[in-house]
């Protein structure tokens, strides 16, 4: 197989011209770069692209690495639109896009560093990443361009950028929905401590019920890992012991869970006790109630994420967390009670 030198020389041009041919700089002239293209078809010559850009200092290939993927349920299709909004934006750049899964385990058998060096990444979309993650704990000393998702950026590493909802606002916005709808007895259906999105929805809930002169300590807090099966168990072994109003969910897997252990119990949703969930997940407008949720746009998510770590791959970003909007959708799984 020929070189990109053999083909630089046949085609009269240096070897940096032939590279950025074929990773579509502008500043090559169209008949060069056909030429260019000629030469190498004719002495089969196929890029390397996962070489080195040979044209700039800086690597030309975006990385999501997504966390976790392969263990959400099947129901979930939030990793999917992240993955849409990432290559929207990715698409029609000069960036080439490597989606890489991973999970915690491998994160301690190879470093962040590691990692994206075997792979050419110049920079790097983290999703799904827990902070007591080994690439979490990383990021602070990085010089990788990276954008970490549904985590806040509170470091002064210019290379490191977040993208997110306000999770506590979300949460303290449908908490009090609940709590207007006349709801005390409430159970928080949470996900895992150790994630960032948790911590901030209990900041959330706690902030709605302080308003109120209520406590979170009085009312019920049940980890499902954000698990719709662990959701389920856990519901149904509190609803043989006590029937509370309402569980608020921190995900809707996990309110599809609690929804399953309810009916299986024998009560209806929402004459019985009321249901919210969180992320909008496409089938919530088809449970039977339809599910009231806060609703994510992961495709936006996605696309801004990717916007971001070319602004600090270029060094042009003027704010390192970016926020995105979110939305109460009220559908029809909660009951007003009487005062």
């Amino acid at each position: 197989m020929a070189t990109i030198k053999e083909v630089a020389k046949k085609a009269n041009v240096s070897v940096s011209v032939v590279s950025k041919s074929f990773n579509n700089y502008k500043d090559v002239k169209e008949e060069t770069r056909q030429r260019i293209f000629a030469v190498a078809k004719e002495l089969n010559y196929t890029p390397n692209i996962n070489a080195k850009n040979l044209s700039s200092k800086k690597q030309m290939t975006i990385g999501l690495i997504s966390s976790g993927v392969l263990n959400d349920n099947v129901k979930d299709s939030n990793a999917f639109d992240i993955f849409k909004g990432v290559y929207r934006a990715v698409a029609d750049s000069r960036f080439d896009l490597s989606i890489n899964l991973i999970d915690s385990k491998r994160q301690k058998q190879q470093s962040y560093v590691q990692y994206c060096r075997e792979r050419n990444i110049g920079g790097a979309i983290l999703q799904g990443i827990r902070t007591d993650d080994p690439y979490y704990k990383e990021l602070i000393d990085t010089s990788l361009p990276c954008v970490v998702l549904d985590i806040m950026n509170e470091s002064e590493n210019g290379m490191i950028g977040s993208v997110s909802i306000d999770n506590a606002k979300a949460a303290e916005e449908i908490m009090a929905y609940l709590l207007e709808r006349n709801h005390r007895d409430i159970v928080i259906m949470a996900g895992t401590s150790e994630t960032y999105v948790n911590k901030e929805r209990i900041k959330g809930v706690e902030e709605a019920l302080r308003s109120r002169d209520l406590k979170l300590a009085d009312l019920p807090v049940l980890e499902a890992d954000f698990s719709e099966e662990r959701a389920y168990l856990l519901a149904k072994k509190h609803l043989q012991k006590e029937r509370p109003t309402a569980f608020l969910c921190f995900s809707d897997l996990m309110a599809i869970g609690v929804m399953k252990a309810v009916k299986e119990t024998g009560l209806k949703v929402p004459e019985d006790i009321s249901i919210t969930g969180f992320d909008d997940l496409i089938f919530c407008s088809y449970t039977e109630p339809a599910l009231t949720t806060i609703r994510q746009d992961f495709i936006e998510i996605g696309k801004s994420a990717a916007m971001l770590l070319q602004a600090i791959k270029e060094n042009k970003a003027a704010n390192h967390h970016v926020w995105i909007e979110h939305q109460l959708m009220e559908r029809d799984s909660v009951k007003t009670l009487s005062g």
